[in-house]
């Protein structure tokens, strides 16, 4: 089993930042891929950003590229977003996920592990 457990949410205002953290707990979780997601009420989870297990490769939905950065320290055990320039329509339910695999992907099925959430707020 592995625990992940998100902090860093909180109520910003439009053009704020925020970082959010996830730390890992349980089974090794180095060699798998990592993402992050996001629900706004009302709406699907939807893909966010991921990264490789070594940290050398992130992916991003074009809605946050170039606004949102993904890192991980795996010495630990903790997955970071990084949020900048944040709009209203950023509000939502943050989740951090592990990967089934090394490689990462966007679809919510290809993750297997999930935190509890970590709500952002962005006021306009």
């Amino acid at each position: 089993q592995v625990q992940l457990v998100e902090s860093g949410g909180g109520l910003v205002q439009a053009g704020g930042s925020l970082r959010l953290s996830c730390v890992a707990s349980g089974r090794t979780w180095t060699t798998y891929a990592m993402g992050w997601f996001r629900q706004a009420p009302g709406k699907e989870r939807e893909f966010v950003a991921a990264i490789t297990w070594t940290g050398g490769s992130t992916y991003y939905a074009d809605s946050v590229k170039g606004r949102f950065t993904i890192s991980r320290d795996n010495a630990k055990n903790t997955l970071y977003l990084q949020m900048k320039s944040l709009k209203p329509e950023d509000t939502a339910v943050y989740y951090c996920a592990r990967s089934r695999a090394i490689r990462p992907g966007s679809s919510r099925d290809e993750y297997n592990y999930w935190g509890q959430g970590t709500q952002v707020t962005v006021s306009s």
